[in-house]
This record gives structure tokens, sequence and C-alpha cells, in this order.
């Protein structure tokens, strides 16, 4: 217990820079997975068929790809491209674009969920299909998906330990060079598991409420 305790004190205040750098992969990266999952999962709703199945073939290759793999392709192919960019920046594109595949899915489902009877009835009263959907159908389904994005964000957070491959400076890149510079394995690999729950586990309480809230609501509506 005593290795263990002087051992936090010794490589805390690395893994906590690498901790801090993780947040803002998962951060940064779920806001841009959200708004372009949204965008591909309306233009998987889209009765143009050429818009339809642009989004079906985006989607179709990001799940059907490791996300290890769209990591380096972005760090070392798209330079080669004339796309130039860091490390950090390369890991936000790619977990960017990994994440909105499946939360286009997400809402994709969600909006489905919602009657059909609701958005004929708002235009019946005079709304175009765009505000419909702002202010009628988008809200009702991103209520519903809340627990769905809850369960991304944890995902999310524990894929950007592949970040460390491309050499960004999160917290399993951190931990990497900590072990190969003390050879101290089981300490410091246990650090980062422990860290890695303690960022997953507010994430999981909240979608768990966020589960019960919408049972309770489903059962007093029904």
């Amino acid at each position: 217990m005593d290795k263990f305790i002087e051992g936090l004190k010794t490589f805390s205040p690395q893994l906590l820079q690498g901790t801090y750098i993780t947040i803002e992969l998962t951060v940064i990266s779920l806001i841009l997975g959200l708004i372009l999952g949204l965008l591909v999962a309306l233009g998987r709703l889209s009765n143009n068929k050429l818009i339809n199945k642009a989004c079906g073939v985006y989607i179709s290759i990001l799940r059907g790809t490791p996300l290890l793999v769209q990591l380096m392709y972005v760090y070392f192919v798209f330079p080669e491209l004339g796309i130039q960019m860091t490390a950090f920046q390369a890991a936000i594109v790619a977990l960017s674009i990994n994440e909105s595949a499946y939360l286009a899915e997400t809402f994709r489902a969600g909006i489905l969920s919602i009657p059909k009877g609701q958005m004929e009835a708002a235009m019946a009263v005079g709304m175009d299909y765009s505000k419909a959907m702002r202010r009628i159908i988008l809200p009702q389904a991103i209520r519903n998906m809340l627990p769905a994005i809850g369960n991304s964000a944890i995902t999310l957070t524990k894929n950007s330990s592949l970040a460390a491959v491309i050499t960004v400076s999160e917290l399993m890149y951190q931990g990497q060079i900590l072990v190969a510079a003390t050879f101290e394995n089981i300490l410091i690999f246990t650090l980062v598991a422990i860290i890695y729950w303690l960022l997953h586990y507010p994430l999981a309480l909240l979608v768990n409420y966020l589960e019960k809230r919408g049972d309770y609501r489903n059962a007093a509506s029904s």
C-alpha cells in the first residue's frame, strides 16, 4: 500500500495531464460527432436518393472499418493529400467522424420513433419541414435518445485511448511513457485503469438516471 501511495504521488501529475487531454478529446469529438451525426441522419431520412445513398455509404464505411485504421489513415494519409494537421487534430477528426456514424443511426432511430402524425399535424398548421423538425420532432427525439448518447460518450472516452498510437499525449500515452521510463507496469497501468473508471463512472450514473426517468415517463403516460 505504501508503494501504491508513493507511486500515486510521483506519477499523478503526468497522468492528470494526460487525463485533461483525454477529456478534451472526448468532449470536442462528442460535440462534433453529434453535429455531424445529426446531419448524416437527416440525410439518411431525405427523399433525395443521392443524398440518402451517400449517407448510407458513409455510415457503412465508418462502422465497417476499425477506429484504429481510421486514426492511422487520417494521421498518415491526409498529409499526403495536402491536409496537414497535428496528432491532436488528427485524433479529433478520426474520433468525430467515427462517432458520427454511430450517432447518425441513433438520431435516425430516435426521429423514426416519433409518430408520423406529429409531422403531419405540424405541417397542417403551416410549418415547413425544417421548422417542424426543429420545434416538434427533434426535441422529443433527443429526449428519448439521451441514454444512448450517454452510452456513446462512455464508449468515446475509452476509444480515445487509441489516440496514443499517433502520439497524442492523452492518458494512455502518458502511462506508456512512464512505464518505459520506470518499468512500473503493474502500478502505472493500474492507475491508468482507475482513472478511466473514474471518468466513466459519472457518465454511467447519468445514463442509468436517464433510463429510469424515461421508463418512469413511459409508465406515467401509458
